[in-house]
């Protein structure tokens, strides 16, 4: 039997000074996705859920992603599922934009992993109608598997997976 202790934390996640820095060994997160399910009626206060705009809600998402990054342990992982959403009826891949601000903070991207979500509802209507085509909607998420490197050059080690890289690709093709 493994013997280990675990605390549990209720915080805002934009605001973890009761947590030292580099004192987490694991975060597993599923954050609200924007502009899908509200999680309070009234607008309350870096509500996820409940921002006006994607600008707003990638701006507290890297709130979030800065302090997970400071309290996570280096060489230790982080977890975050979150999936992509529509917006009059144009396609939002919140998934990506996501994937930008975890690399912009530092965090290394170890893995993706695809998981295939039912009955979500930006697709269930559409979905009878295409489901013998062989084409999908919006019936996925992501769970990005990050890990914060021990070191610049570790980090620069696994670069590929970095906003740089990125930048490098798009400017070749």
């Amino acid at each position: 039997m493994l013997n280990a202790k675990v605390e549990i934390y209720h915080s805002d996640a934009r605001n973890l000074n009761s947590l030292a820095d580099e004192s987490i060994d694991l975060i597993a997160t599923h954050p609200p996705y924007f502009n899908i399910i509200r999680y309070s009626k009234n607008r309350i206060p870096g509500d996820l859920s409940a921002a006006k705009n994607l600008e707003e809600y990638l701006n507290m998402l890297k709130a979030v992603t800065k302090e997970s990054f400071r309290v996570l342990k280096p060489g230790n992982h982080m977890g975050i599922l979150i999936g992509d959403t529509r917006i009059h009826k144009h396609y939002v891949p919140i998934t990506h934009y996501t994937l930008q601000v975890l690399l912009d903070a530092g965090f290394i991207l170890k893995e993706e992993v695809i998981k295939i979500q039912h009955k979500m509802k930006t697709t269930r209507e559409r979905w009878a109608k295409l489901k013998d085509r062989d084409f999908l909607l919006i019936y996925h998420e992501k769970l990005f598997i990050l890990r914060k490197p021990k070191s610049q050059d570790e980090y620069n080690k696994y670069k590929y997976s970095s906003k740089q890289k990125w930048i490098e690709i798009r400017n070749i093709i």
